[in-house]
Formats: structure tokens, C-alpha cells, sequence
């Protein structure tokens, strides 16, 4: 199965042209940009493609990053993947920040249950332990650090993510978490058919919200 991933839930954009059958990375790109992802995500996924000398016609199935993440950033990839696979008539799957590092660590260093944290600012952080075999073992949750750190309080695992640093007493993370985009590919390969069609993770709400307690005086008709 040949499987277009993208990622704009964090300061990357990224895309990847994964064959699932073969375990291999046909095209890839990725770029450090912080903002300014819808932007630049076609010419990201057009370099992709075009590293893999392909064309949109030839994807099975879209994969996309659904966060805890940057809040535009993530609606960008989210749209862009549905729109993809509605004009493909292929299936799209979310695939989650925390369950794209533990996978990668895990490949890196695997038989070993990891919590995976991200630095979320305020006194808080995204938490998910996930068990030796990649299973979800608690659900991806917004939680104060005090909080996280008692939840961890004899866990005999790795701890990993920008918010570890915190967990063991410093002061700041460890910066801005990358999400490699051909472990979200491998990852999407992984999922049965008939997913739910991917939407954003938000475990916490916008920065931006409705004034309270202030409207403005409507205008008699003239």
C-alpha cells in the first residue's frame, strides 16, 4: 500500500511517501518552519512526490498528524488529508503526536513501555504511557506537571518528549517535539480499514476566545 503522510501539528511541515508492502521511504520532505504551514504543505507534498516519481493517483491512503499540537497548524493538515482522500476516493487516518514518538522510540529501542510527554507550557504538559507493544496503556490527556509527575512515580520504562526534562525537576522542556513523518507512515500502515475519518485532538481549548460581558449597542433603523 502506498500510504502520503503529512505533518503540520508542530513547528515541522512535512510529507512522506511511504510502500507499506516493502517497509520503505520513497519520497520525503520535511521542513523546519515554525508557522506558515498552509502555505508551503503543497509544494512539501509536490516534493515528496516528486522524490518518489509519483503522482497523487498512485496513493491508497492518506495519513495525517491530528495533534495535541499547534492548534492552526493541525487544522491545515487535517483539511488537507480529507481533502486528498475525498478527491482520491482513498481513506484518510489521524495518527497522534504522542503515539508517532512512542512508536519511533520504540523502533529505536523496543521491549520497553515509554510515557511520552510534551511540554504544553503553563504547568503542563500532554501525557500517554503506552505498554511494551505499542498498545495505549492510559489516554492522552492535558495534566499539570505535579500531576504527571505522581502518575509516573515508579514507572520502569523510558520517558521521552519535551516535557521529560520537567518531569525530572528543570525548569524548562527540551524545546519544540519533532514528529518524524515516515514513523507516522509506518504507524497509518498499521491500522485496519474503515477508520474514522481523521479530526483534531484538542486537549485544550483555544488561546482566542469570545470577549465576555462587553456587546455592542445595535443601531435603531433610520
Amino acid at each position: 500500500m502506498i500510504i502520503l503522510s503529512i505533518d503540520t501539528s508542530g513547528v515541522d511541515c512535512s510529507a512522506c511517501v511511504y510502500d507499506s508492502e516493502n517497509d520503505t521511504v520513497l519520497g520525503e520532505v520535511t521542513e523546519n518552519i515554525g508557522k506558515g504551514h498552509a502555505e508551503l504543505l503543497m509544494g512539501i507534498i509536490d516534493g515528496a512526490l516528486s522524490k518518489a516519481g509519483l503522482t497523487l493517483n498512485a496513493i491508497e491512503r492518506l495519513a495525517v498528524t491530528i495533534g495535541p499540537g499547534s492548534f492552526t497548524g493541525i487544522r491545515v493538515g487535517v483539511a488537507a488529508a480529507r481533502g486528498f482522500a475525498l478527491s482520491l476516493d482513498v481513506e484518510a487516518v489521524g495518527i497522534t503526536t504522542l503515539e508517532t514518538l512512542a512508536a519511533y522510540h520504540q523502533r529505536q529501542q523496543p521491549g520497553q513501555p515509554v510515557a511520552v510527554g510534551l511540554d504544553a507550557k503553563r504547568g503542563e504538559c500532554y501525557l500517554q504511557i503506552f505498554a511494551a507493544d505499542g498498545a495505549p496503556l492510559t489516554e492522552a490527556a492535558l495534566v499539570s506537571l505535579d500531576d504527571a509527575k505522581q502518575s509516573l512515580v515508579g514507572f520502569d520504562g523510558a520517558i521521552i518528549g519535551s516535557a521529560a526534562p520537567l518531569f525530572a525537576g528543570e525548569e524548562t522542556g527540551s524545546g519544540p517535539d519533532h514528529f518524524p513523518i515516515d514513523t507516522v507512515s509506518r504507524v497509518a500502515a498499521t491500522k485496519p480499514a474503515h477508520q474514522p475519518k481523521p479530526a483534531p485532538l484538542y486537549l485544550r481549548g483555544p488561546d482566542a476566545r469570545p470577549q465576555s460581558g462587553f456587546a455592542l449597542e445595535r443601531l435603531s433603523p433610520a
